[in-house]
């Protein structure tokens, strides 16, 4: 068994996947009652993944914010690096909306057991934004409220940067609370084969193999949300605001981007990242070492813009015709969610639930959309990291290019 077990974890991950969707299709197509006799193990995969939502969001972003406010990684370089990746993840998630609204892809996806729903009485803007600030954190932890948890993370991760010194132990705590975490998602990640398997068989079993015209139309904007944001927003800050040639910057940065596609983890991405941008960039060590680990932690252009392009079709496929307002709320609350993903494959299904909670989408709901899409996601999110290892190499290159005058 041991034997049997190093072999199976010998085996790529994104390769067991795709073994799993295959193997569920044919279970799905052929045998439709041994898939129902599975369906638990879908179940409780989905469960593991909203189990982790809340921790993996508050401390990822609470740890986020202390380790940006370093005062060794703060000033014009800092500022600088910030604003630069706030906006590139700003324009990510408008794209990814955009594309949604355009293509629809979740117009009558069949997710199993999702029905249309309403979002309950109307919220204004003042409620909205009063509601942000929780009046009982703990009780915001319990009940999943997404936008007060975003909230207080953030202030945290504020509070800990003004206490100085004497907040560095609290940022200890969480850096280390992250790691714990993100170990219990590598963890609940290597059963992700076991999971696809089930879901994406019962949902071939339920539906046939229609299920796959809307996952085919969701996979071809993500891959045209990733060259609208290369081409619409990183070329014209490479030639712009970094003043460097574009051939020679993508010959350059060609290894990160394969290392980012294959791994689908911005921080795996890191270490070749920051021999390029030092060796073949010639970019200043001191900057690169800034803002390429920065960037790993917040600089998620290919996550911003899926949570985007998921949000709206999330709120396609449960049938609901999102209003300004709602449009508004998951443009800045996928910006926030995703400076706060985690460097990890799929770490974006986690902040699903923050963004589609923000305009009133039932948790239940929520994972109706995540078991249909996770079988899926891992080819997806290779598409979509290529994006923020792009992203990052560009920030650093315009902030090298700015500090230098």
């Amino acid at each position: 068994m041991p034997h049997l077990l190093r072999r199976w974890l010998a085996v790529p991950l994104w390769q067991r996947v795709v073994g799993a969707l295959l193997a569920g299709v044919a279970l799905g197509l052929l045998w439709p009652a041994g898939a129902t006799g599975i369906a638990v193990l879908g179940e409780l995969f989905v469960r593991l993944i909203r189990m982790l939502v809340v921790p993996v969001v508050f401390v990822s972003l609470s740890a986020g914010v202390a380790a940006l406010g370093d005062p060794k990684r703060l000033g014009s370089v800092g500022g600088r690096t910030v604003a630069l990746f706030a906006f590139t993840t700003l324009c990510a998630v408008a794209i990814g909306m955009a594309l949604g609204l355009l293509v629809q892809p979740g117009a009558g996806a069949a997710i199993g057991s999702a029905t249309d729903f309403a979002l309950g009485t109307p919220v204004s803007v003042h409620d909205q934004l009063v509601g942000i600030v929780p009046l009982n954190i703990v009780a915001a932890l319990m009940d999943g409220d997404m936008l007060a948890i975003i909230f207080f993370a953030v202030l945290l991760g504020c509070g800990i940067v003004l206490a100085g010194d004497e907040g560095r132990p609290l940022a200890a705590v969480l850096e280390s609370a992250g790691r714990v975490l993100f170990r219990l998602v590598g963890v609940v990640m290597e059963l992700t084969p076991f999971g696809v398997l089930a879901l994406i068989a019962n949902a071939v079993a339920a539906n046939g193999v229609a299920v796959f015209a809307n996952i085919a139309l969701l996979a071809l904007c993500v891959a045209a949300g990733v060259l609208a944001q290369i081409v619409a927003v990183h070329l014209p800050l490479l030639r712009l605001v970094a003043r460097r040639g574009l051939v020679r910057f993508f010959r350059d940065a060609a290894d990160a981007l394969v290392v980012a596609f294959s791994t689908a983890s911005s921080a795996a991405t890191l270490p070749v990242a920051l021999r390029i941008a030092v060796e073949d960039m010639r970019l200043l060590p001191a900057v690169a070492g800034t803002v390429l680990p920065v960037g790993a932690s917040i600089g998620k252009d290919g996550t911003a813009m899926y949570v985007g392009l998921l949000a709206v079709f999330s709120l396609q496929a449960l049938g609901y015709q999102p209003d300004l307002l709602t449009l508004l709320l998951v443009l800045g609350t996928g910006a926030l969610a995703a400076f706060g993903t985690a460097p990890i494959p799929s770490a974006s299904l986690f902040m699903l639930a923050a963004v589609l909670s923000a305009v009133g989408v039932p948790g239940e709901q929520t994972a109706l959309v995540v078991g249909f899409v996770l079988p899926f996601d891992r080819l997806l999110d290779m598409t979509r990291t290529v994006a923020s290892a792009n992203a990052n190499l560009t920030v650093t290159a315009c902030v090298a290019r700015l500090d230098a005058g």
